[in-house]
């Protein structure tokens, strides 16, 4: 029996949906910056556009709100996200 993972517990992963495309991430906090990423693959902290970032379906005591640069969330199974461009910054 091999122990692949030794010493490093199995990091149980939930599906988020961003934009309507499902993504499994480690269950957790998730930053603003990971789910734009997700969202727009080339987009870099330094980039000269933001964008909205609001959930829904969240954790029972915020289960709506926005995510700005540099905040995170908790995700659980089944979290929705919406991320537009908002233009530059």
């Amino acid at each position: 029996m091999s122990k692949e993972n030794k010493g490093k517990p199995d990091k149980k992963l939930v599906t988020i949906i961003v934009e309507a495309t499902p993504h499994e991430v480690p269950k957790g906090p998730i930053s603003y910056e990971e789910i734009v990423k997700l969202e727009v693959p080339s987009f870099t902290p330094d980039s000269q556009t933001t964008y909205s970032v609001i959930y829904e379906r969240g954790q029972g005591n915020k289960p709506e709100g926005t995510l700005c640069p540099g905040s995170t969330v908790k995700v659980k199974e089944g979290m929705v996200f919406h991320v537009s461009e908002t233009g530059q910054s």
